[in-house]
C-alpha cells in the first residue's frame, strides 16, 4: 500500500464519500421567515447586480416543497411580489400591477433556485440534476467536501463546492463558482446556527461573502417550521 493510499484510508474511517450519506431524506417542506441583517450593496455587487437586488427586500416569505417547488414572497411599499417555482417553470407576479410573467428554465438550471440555496440537500437534486465528485474531508473541521455539478446535458458548467456536517446533514460552507472560462470564485455562502425542526437540521443563518472574502450581506430564518403538509397548490405557475 502506497503512502497516500494509507492517509486516504486513515482520513476516511468512519465517513462516507457518496452523497446519499449526507442528504435529508426526511425533508418534505418547510416555511419560514428570511430577515436581511446586514446588506451590504457595494459588496454585494461585486457578486453580480440581481444578487445584490434580492438584499433590498427586509424580509422575505420562504415556503418550499420537494421536489423543486418554492415560492418566496415580499412585499415593496403596499406591493405584494410573488416569486415561484415549479419544476422548470418559474412566475413573477406582482397582482396590483398586473405583472405576471413565466419563463421556462428548462435551458437554464442556474435560475432555478432550490433548497440547496439555503443550507440544504435532498435526493431530488441528485435525480438527473446535479452530480457531486467528492473531493477530500477537512482537516479542521471533519467535514466531507464535495464538487456539485450540474448534469452535462443541462448544458451548465458552473460548479459548487460544498462542506457538509456529516451528523446533523445540512451544507456548512458553499463556494460558488462561474460558468465559463477558468471559472472565477463568485461568492462564499456559510450556513450557522442549525436547528432541529421536526427531525430535519435547518440552519438559520447565512453569511455571504464576495470573492473578496468581505462579507457583504446576511440573513437570518426565523419561525422555522419543518413537514407541515403545504399544499402543491401554493406553487402553481399557470
Amino acid at each position: 500500500m502506497t503512502l497516500a493510499a494509507t492517509v486516504l484510508g486513515t482520513v476516511l474511517v468512519g465517513q462516507s464519500t457518496a452523497i446519499n450519506s449526507y442528504w435529508q431524506s426526511g425533508l418534505r417542506d418547510a416555511s419560514f421567515t428570511a430577515k436581511v441583517g446586514k446588506a451590504s450593496q457595494r459588496e454585494l455587487q461585486k457578486i453580480n447586480k440581481d444578487f445584490a437586488q434580492s438584499y433590498r427586500f427586509d424580509y422575505t416569505e420562504v415556503q418550499m416543497k420537494e421536489p423543486f417547488m418554492l415560492r418566496l414572497e415580499s412585499k415593496v411599499e403596499d406591493q405584494s411580489i410573488w416569486f415561484i417555482i415549479n419544476g422548470t417553470n418559474r412566475l413573477l407576479s406582482i397582482p396590483k400591477s398586473g405583472i405576471r410573467n413565466r419563463e421556462n428554465l428548462a435551458k437554464s438550471p442556474g435560475k432555478r433556485q432550490t433548497v440547496f440555496d439555503f443550507g440544504l440537500i435532498t435526493p431530488a437534486l441528485f435525480d438527473n440534476f446535479m452530480e457531486a465528485k467528492f473531493v477530500r474531508v477537512d482537516r479542521t473541521t471533519k467535514e466531507p467536501i464535495f464538487d456539485v455539478t450540474y448534469m452535462k446535458s443541462l448544458g451548465d458548467d458552473s460548479r459548487h463546492r460544498i462542506w457538509v456536517d456529516p451528523d446533523q446533514k445540512f451544507v456548512t460552507k458553499r463556494e460558488w463558482y462561474s460558468q465559463n472560462g477558468n471559472k472565477p470564485l463568485l461568492a462564499i455562502f456559510r450556513y450557522k446556527s442549525p436547528q432541529k425542526v421536526n427531525g430535519v437540521w435547518m440552519p438559520t443563518v447565512l453569511e455571504v461573502y464576495n470573492s473578496g472574502n468581505v462579507l457583504a450581506g446576511t440573513t437570518n430564518y426565523q419561525n422555522v417550521k419543518v413537514n407541515t403538509g403545504l399544499a402543491s397548490s401554493l406553487f402553481a405557475t399557470n
